[in-house]
């Protein structure tokens, strides 16, 4: 029975990862979990542009209700300002570009990517073309991001980039969907289950991603992907975190 293929590979577009998910007809994946990574995806599947919006906690996708996609992952904080759509109105949400943007000019996007050999490269292009028209993402939000992801406090991140804690909570809602504390939280569970893919045991992965111990890694694990570590292992789902049923690091395609 063919197997479903799924790769991925790093964008044009600064941050950005594009992947592909190859389903033949009678293909078979087991379910899959999807963990939160602060990510946002604009996926490509048959005919339709769906935008998978930054998860809170772990995402089940049922690999029978979904087909062949192409798709761009776009880093933290960067889809809501080439989408024009903030961030926590899409929290937890997969909807269809149509109902974030006129009609007319979702619909000319489909088509145009349903009229190229290659819908990964014409959606990378596309959303290209995006940034080109709407400039960067905004560059405190953007600092913000790196500095939770290299593991900064989120005291210590407001302080660095000159925000309050209000602003800074703000401004995180609509870059990233929720505030800085789940950002962090977020992606320190990230950089554990990286640094665990490596070979580390889970204690010495835990202490190098900014954990207390490994008991406060296996909470976040419970409270962020609804599993345990050894069973997330297990299931292979730890070989990726995309919105594909087949594991790669922000759904049923509706």
């Amino acid at each position: 029975m063919p197997r479903q293929r799924y790769e991925e590979r790093p964008s044009r577009l600064d941050g950005a990862v594009v992947w592909t998910l190859d389903a033949p007809p009678g293909s078979q994946q087991p379910a899959r979990s999807v963990l939160p990574d602060g990510c946002m995806d604009l996926i490509w599947t048959g005919g339709r542009l769906i935008v998978a919006g930054p998860d809170s906690h772990a995402f089940e996708v049922d690999p029978r209700n979904r087909g062949s996609c192409a798709a761009i992952r776009f880093a933290p904080g960067t889809a809501p300002t080439l989408l024009g759509v903030p961030a926590h109105e899409l929290r937890d949400h997969r909807v269809e570009l149509d109902a974030l943007w006129p009609r007319s000019a979702a619909r000319r996007l489909v088509e145009r990517i349903d009229r190229a050999p290659d819908p990964a490269a014409a959606l990378e292009d596309a959303a290209l073309d995006l940034a080109a028209g709407t400039g960067p993402p905004d560059p405190l939000t953007v600092a913000v991001a790196d500095r939770l992801r290299r593991g900064r406090s989120v005291a210590a991140t407001a302080a660095e980039v000159g925000l309050g804690a209000r602003q800074l909570h703000r401004r995180s809602l609509a870059a990233f969907g929720y505030g800085p504390k789940l950002l962090a939280r977020i992606l320190r569970l990230q950089r554990a289950l990286t640094l665990i893919r490596t070979g580390l045991p889970y204690a010495e992965a835990a202490c190098r991603a900014g954990c207390t111990d490994q008991a406060h890694l296996a909470r976040e694990m419970r409270d962020l992907a609804g599993t345990t570590l050894g069973a997330y292992f297990a299931a292979g789902d730890a070989e990726a975190n995309s919105e594909t049923p087949q594991p790669s690091g922000s759904s049923t395609t509706a």
